[in-house]
Formats: C-alpha cells, structure tokens, sequence
C-alpha cells in the first residue's frame, strides 16, 4: 500500500515539476491598488496561448487571494494559490489552464490584497506569465 501511495504522488507531482521549468512568457502586467480588489485581465494575440500559468510579484508585496482562468469556450476554473504573501521576486506555483489543448485563454480575475501603504509604499505590480507545453 506505501508503494502504491508513493507512486500515487509522484505521477501528481510530474506535471506540477514540468511546469515549472522552460521558459516563460509574459502574457501582461497589472499595478495592484493599495486596497483589496478583484482585476480582470483581458488577452490578445498570440499570448492567449498557454497551457500554465503563474503570477509573480515584481514590485512590492501583495496576497493572491483567488485567481479565475476563462477561456474563450466559456470553460473557467478558479484555484486559491497556496503561497500566500508574495514579494518581489516570489511567484504563485503554476496553475494548469482549463478546456482543450489548442483552445485560448480569453482573460484572467485575480482577487487580491495589495499590502503596503500610499505613504510608504510603492504600488504593487505583478506579471501574469504563461507556458505552452512543447509536445
């Protein structure tokens, strides 16, 4: 039975480690308001086309609450990032994109908590990147 755990978990985790590594893109960039807030993001072109994606922070600190892939299908999946506060530098784990393999993704809802003060702080900025998987 511990075998069959173990290898259970290792067939899980193999497409989390794949996305993680390769190159990504950036598909946008948002300022974050210093209060908490629900963005939407709009894609066009040819970033629409990715089979992961991740949120980095490249400025200031800011809590990824929620984050929504929609498709252009009509397909949507929301996932709660396990990071918890991001700084500069720190990313979300990658979130695999919904519907089928060549469908688009249309935009991206992020809830969030900009952390941080007008007086003090620099707004937070954070990057939405994408990776599409070579087959």
């Amino acid at each position: 039975m511990k075998l069959f755990s173990m290898l259970l978990l290792f067939l899980l985790a193999v497409p989390a480690v794949q996305a993680q590594d390769g190159n990504w893109k950036k598909l946008a960039e948002k300022s974050v308001a210093f209060k908490a807030e629900t963005d939407k993001v709009s894609l066009t072109g040819n970033e629409r086309s990715a089979n992961w994606i991740k949120i980095k922070c490249i400025q200031g600190a800011v809590q990824i609450r929620e984050v929504t892939i929609n498709m252009e299908g009509g397909e949507s999946k929301t996932f709660e990032p396990t990071a918890g506060l991001l700084s500069k530098g720190m990313a979300t784990v990658p979130f695999q994109v919904p519907g089928k393999k060549d469908e688009k993704v249309k935009s991206i809802e992020m809830k969030y908590d900009s952390k941080g003060s007008m007086v003090t702080n620099k707004r937070a900025k954070v990057e939405i990147l994408g990776k599409l998987d070579k087959d």
